[in-house]
């Protein structure tokens, strides 16, 4: 059987979309069972599983257990997971950004840092539910209509992080992890230690990680997109990498090997957002 890959994106509903930046469903089939890296990002992990678990055999935190999900639900991160599969992975892909943990589950994303859970554990029922409404032959368009449903249930508007966090979040995104911690405090009127702490108790990771985080994110996007002629080389200028040695240590560091054995070794990435930007 040949590989073959289908990947759907859709807008979450307006209430959701401060928070989450876009749904993926994907349909993978005709591989060969092995592994893929669950790399840092600057959204949490969330995925619900279609059909067979997510088996994660070794945890970004080694003092986790590995463990099966129907819908899991991590934190950010600052190194990679490994996720086994038999050949086949389906699922929907919830864009959820570390602004919205709070919204949805009621507590910081830094209560979630660098571990993975059951979101039926941090839901309740409504976890469950959520897992067992999208089981089953379905058009994406529906699998994406019941997520609205759901997670609109879900969110309080009440339960908000505070505006200087969100604008220091967004600014960090919105630079492509050029951003510097100087200028963002003083933007917000805060002390750089300050806000090193209090973006620490939010979002589980310091404004400096969180940087890192994302230019590495948008390396990896570019890597798998652009041409066969675009050099790694250029890619990490474009990325404000000081060079490629740069971009390579980062890789090591936050995916645990090389841009090119990633590249060789990967298969098609749930992470991926094909035609939403970045």
């Amino acid at each position: 059987m040949e590989p073959t890959t289908e990947v759907v994106t859709a807008r979450p509903a307006p209430a959701l979309a401060a928070f989450i930046d876009h749904y993926l469903g994907y349909r993978m089939t005709g591989y060969r069972p092995g592994t893929h890296r669950g790399l840092p990002s600057r959204h949490l992990t969330f995925i619900v599983a279609i059909g067979p678990t997510i088996d994660v055999v070794a945890q970004t935190d080694p003092s986790q257990d590995p463990r099966d999900y129907r819908c899991v639900l991590s934190g950010l991160q600052a190194s990679s997971a490994a996720i086994a599969h038999n050949g086949t992975q389906e699922g929907v892909a919830i864009a959820l950004t570390p602004l919205g943990c709070r919204t949805l589950f009621g507590l910081p994303a830094a209560e979630i840092w660098n571990i993975s859970l059951e979101c039926a554990e941090v839901a309740g029922p409504t976890g469950d539910e959520l897992w067992e409404r999208l089981q089953g032959d379905a058009p994406w368009s529906r699998r994406f209509a019941v997520c609205d449903e759901i997670l609109t249930r879900l969110a309080c508007p009440d339960r908000l992080v505070i505006p200087e966090l969100t604008w220091a979040w967004r600014a960090v995104v919105a630079s492509g992890g050029s951003a510097s911690i100087g200028p963002l405090a003083e933007r917000i009127g805060w002390t750089r230690q300050h806000l090193t702490r209090k973006f620490g108790a939010e979002f589980g990771l310091s404004p400096k990680l969180a940087a890192r985080v994302t230019r590495f994110e948008r390396a990896r996007r570019m890597l798998e997109h652009t041409p066969s002629f675009v050099s790694i080389a250029q890619v990490a200028a474009t990325c404000g990498y000081y060079d490629q040695a740069h971009l390579n240590r980062d890789f090591l560091d936050l995916a645990g090997c090389s841009p090119t054995t990633w590249l060789a070794e990967e298969i098609p990435s749930v992470q991926d957002e094909p035609g939403l930007g970045g």
